[in-house]
């Protein structure tokens, strides 16, 4: 019988916690939105809502534990 090929897994939990794009660009949530926002006005708020694109030198990391993205 062949032996069967070693595949690499996916990473759930960076799965869940990062994006790759069309382009591969790996985009990742926000922090400081998630306590104390009484003291940040809503425009600060608003612009932590969205998405931003990971640092390049985590990327190599990040995509490591993605294999099939």
């Amino acid at each position: 019988m062949p032996k069967p090929i070693a595949r690499r897994k996916t990473k759930k939990a960076v799965a869940k916690r990062f994006k790759v794009t069309a382009t591969g660009k790996i985009l990742s949530a926000q922090s400081h939105r998630r306590h104390l926002a009484g003291s940040k006005n809503r425009k600060r708020k608003r612009h932590l809502a969205k998405m931003k694109q990971v640092h390049h030198t985590d990327e190599y990391r990040i995509k490591a534990n993605l294999p099939f993205a």
